[in-house]
């Protein structure tokens, strides 16, 4: 479905894509946005947000501490604006 969707998005159309997986769907798309609880809380290129720090904890599940005691830290401090 992704490669369909890069080619029709080649050939000039516009695709609105509404996806759970945020790693794919950002890595098929030029500018990605992200809703939280029903509002807008993150836009952006999509290389950009793929490389957020927020972005790749929140909803690509890279966690920059692994282990549970920095689990429990990462869980308390982290909050959309």
């Amino acid at each position: 479905i992704f490669s369909i969707i890069k080619e029709i998005n080649s050939q000039g159309t516009t695709i609105l894509l509404v996806e759970q997986n945020a790693n794919m769907a950002l890595s098929v798309s030029s500018t990605g946005l992200i809703l939280e609880n029903g509002r807008f809380v993150m836009k952006g290129k999509s290389k950009d947000l793929l490389e957020d720090k927020d972005v790749k904890e929140f909803y690509l599940g890279i966690k920059s501490e692994t282990s549970a005691k920095g689990f429990q830290r990462w869980k308390r401090k982290k909050a959309w604006r």
